[in-house]
């Protein structure tokens, strides 16, 4: 009794089978048929392919949402160069709840000559080419993302020639820790003393003819360092036509929190304007001259994650393609013909 009800249940299912059969003695193949079989196939495994490095490629997702992190300290990654020897010159920050960071806490002062070596230039026409294709194609910000290596180094070479031309510039490197207001990070004439009011510098010692602000940006970042990101300021070069000279970066901080399949970071990104002129205070151009960083953060906060495509999706893709184009011609159509007609 258990097998005859086998055998219902299978006859049953076999007849629930909706395809329809042409049974092979009824068919014959052509030439037509073969053609459309070898098209199908090749469409196939082109679409194959192509879905494949749809599958491997990678693409990064935007969140947004408040920042809600305030007590934590804020880091600044500062290497700049000044056309001033650095007994003339003192960088500080001054926020805005009057807080001063003393240079000694992690900027290093190292006498250097101003001009680059050939190495060195070539290194900063390369950065600057870099900068000005990002700010044609923002895209290319995705690629960097996704390409950050930990190996990779974005910093000035060292000089490959051994001048003897004395140090006239000083380059100002190292980083500093700063409260998450908003502040003013500057290097003018004059090391930074403390006072009641705020600070002050010593710039009387100073010669007005002793000034040069002319200065070079190697490197100006927020946060945790992330090798092989290229920021909006790196490379900058400005050159003073004047000796009271003063250099203005306005810039907004955004807090960013990168995962990609390479790092993981908690760093910052920005925007910047930038705005010189010379002082002149019989002319109405009030001022000090200097070079002088006024940074503010954003509110929101940006998280910027690497995504791929889950191995799951990839199947049903790859599987509504196959039987997409396989249903389309048919199992019986390409390759074989139904006769319509008998032989006498």
């Amino acid at each position: 009794m258990r097998r005859l009800n086998r055998k219902k249940t299978l006859n049953l299912v076999k007849e629930l089978d909706a395809f329809p059969k042409v049974p092979v003695s009824y068919v014959e193949t052509s030439a037509i048929g073969g053609t459309v079989s070898l098209i199908a196939f090749t469409t196939m495994a082109l679409l194959t392919i192509m879905e494949f490095s749809v599958y491997q490629d990678t693409w990064m997702k935007y969140e947004y949402e408040v920042d809600k992190d305030f007590s934590s300290k804020l880091r600044i990654n500062i290497d700049i160069t000044v056309a001033m020897k650095c007994h003339y010159v003192g960088a500080d920050v001054l926020d805005l709840a009057e807080t001063m960071v003393a240079p000694a806490d992690g900027l290093v002062y190292e006498p250097v000559i101003f001009d680059l070596s050939p190495q060195q230039r070539e290194w900063q026409r390369m950065l600057q080419t870099i900068q000005s294709r990002l700010q044609e194609e923002h895209s290319l910000q995705d690629v960097i993302f996704k390409s950050a290596f930990k190996s990779a180094s974005t910093a000035l070479p060292p000089r490959e020639d051994n001048s003897l031309q004395p140090p006239d510039a000083c380059r100002i490197h190292g980083h500093l820790y700063v409260n998450k207001v908003a502040g003013n990070f500057h290097i003018t004439v004059g090391k930074a003393i403390p006072h009641p009011r705020g600070h002050a510098h010593l710039a009387a010692l100073v010669s007005h003819d002793s000034y040069n602000f002319s200065h070079r940006i190697d490197h100006l970042s927020f946060g945790e360092l992330v090798p092989g990101i290229i920021n909006p300021l790196d490379g900058t070069e400005k050159i003073a036509i004047d000796h009271n000279q003063m250099f203005q970066y306005f810039i907004t901080v955004v807090p960013t929190k990168l995962n990609t399949y390479k790092i993981s970071a908690d760093t910052h990104q920005f925007s910047v304007t930038e705005r010189e002129r010379a002082i002149n205070h019989a002319a109405g151009s009030h001022g000090v001259s200097g070079i002088f960083m006024k940074y503010d953060l954003s509110s929101l906060m940006v998280t910027v994650t690497e995504e791929h495509m889950p191995f799951w999706q990839f199947l049903v893709r790859l599987c509504g393609i196959i039987g997409g184009i396989f249903s389309t011609t048919g199992p019986g159509w390409p390759h074989k013909q139904p006769l319509t007609s008998y032989k006498k």
